[in-house]
């Protein structure tokens, strides 16, 4: 059951009306449309991620996140994404990602959305326990973390680690001068790149993701061998 042009549809749709009334009256679409879809996918990942990082799965119950936005301590009070993403993580690890992970891992991200559909790879944000161990395992081995950032395959697909969150200086505890100096300002190791409404609605949707997967499964277990989770060649 693949995305579709009604899954953009939808998501057009609520972002001119992001109110509960619209939702409610339209939730058959966002179920048939977008959630069962998604669900789908999840389970077709979680089993091609089978035979090619076994250590990362997802679950159709679980991985998709939820529609619904948390407006506690935000201005836009919009109460519904105005998209649908899922996450695949270790299974050794907490399933939340960012800063609410306690100790989350790397893994793999997709988003649709409207002409923002995305796929990533990485661990985003994480808690400063986290970060600290990242940067500490960076700054070890500098050439070893280059090889996997500055890989051809890496670059050529999505340009290498992307730049969104990184300090200005140095953090405290490392010099300006640092061999890894570069790599110790970022605050995320994630790694994607966005896919156009056609390829989200296509069959081929699966493949494409799986090939992006490979890629940045260097990346993944790079990170995720910092934080002591191990790869696995089975389930």
């Amino acid at each position: 059951m693949p995305f579709t042009a009604a899954t953009v549809r939808f998501f057009r749709g609520l972002r001119r009306n992001n109110v509960k009334s619209w939702f409610e009256a339209h939730r058959a679409e966002y179920e048939r449309d977008v959630r069962d879809p998604m669900r789908a996918l999840i389970e077709e990942m979680d089993t091609r991620l089978g035979g090619v990082a076994p250590e990362i799965s997802g679950d159709p119950k679980r991985s998709m996140f939820r529609i619904y936005r948390d407006i506690r301590f935000s201005k836009d009070k919009s109460p519904y994404k105005t998209h649908a993403a899922c996450w695949f993580h270790h299974w050794d690890a907490d399933r939340r990602v960012g800063s609410q992970a306690e100790g989350g891992s790397a893994g793999f991200y997709f988003q649709v959305a409207p002409r923002g559909s995305f796929v990533g790879g990485g661990t985003w944000m994480p808690p400063r326990p986290v970060l600290n161990r990242i940067r500490d395992a960076i700054a070890e081995d500098p050439r070893g973390f280059e090889r996997v950032v500055r890989a051809p395959r890496l670059i050529r697909r999505f340009q290498g680690l992307s730049d969104e969150a990184v300090l200005k200086r140095t953090p405290r505890g490392f010099t300006e001068d640092h061999p890894a100096a570069r790599w110790l300002k970022y605050q995320s190791f994630v790694t994607g790149r966005m896919l156009t409404d056609r390829q989200v609605t296509s069959r081929r949707l699966p493949a494409l993701l799986e090939e992006d997967f490979k890629a940045m499964l260097p990346l993944v277990r790079w990170l995720n061998g910092v934080l002591g989770l191990k790869p696995a060649e089975h389930r």
